[in-house]
């Protein structure tokens, strides 16, 4: 296997190339990725789009709309994906702080996170991300602290 840059690596993923002959320093898909069933739509330097179809049947809260723990992770997702292209091998990264508002509920919808920078820093960067629906209005809007993490504080993570 040829081991790539992160952002290479997932640059096929949402070309729909054929990643089996390629592996990359993190773990794509995720296991929660797979779960949830979120795509990777669109993938750039620091920037990430990530995709749910949402159905309140299956990721509803007691009001019967959709989770708002379903679009923090949608977000988180979006965040990590994008920071995650920065990465070098025997680096990592966690989140240290999140904080959502939620704008408009919905039931059933292809709901999209787009990830990018509004900071970025050599030990921490700081995310914006917009969650929208298929009409393109915002669900829900995210800001996220990221850490990277090298040398002994990345083994193991």
């Amino acid at each position: 296997m040829t081991k790539v840059p992160i952002l290479d690596y997932l640059t096929k993923v949402v070309n729909s190339e054929n990643v089996d002959e390629f592996t990359t320093y993190q773990i794509y898909p995720t296991a929660i990725s797979k779960t949830l069933g979120l795509q990777i739509t669109d993938v750039a330097s620091g920037e990430a789009k990530v995709s749910i179809n949402a159905d309140h049947e299956i990721h509803g809260n007691q009001q019967g709309t959709i989770h708002g723990g379903l679009l923090c992770e949608l977000a988180d997702a979006a965040i990590g994906t994008a920071h995650s292209t920065l990465m070098n091998e025997g680096e990592s990264f966690t989140s240290i702080e999140l904080k959502i508002n939620f704008f408009r509920p919905t039931w059933k919808d292809k709901l999209t996170a787009h990830a990018k920078p509004i900071q970025s820093g050599k030990t921490i960067t700081v995310y914006h991300c917009e969650i929208s629906n298929t009409e393109g209005k915002l669900v829900a809007a995210v800001t996220s602290t990221v850490m990277t993490l090298r040398g002994d504080k990345a083994k193991g993570r």
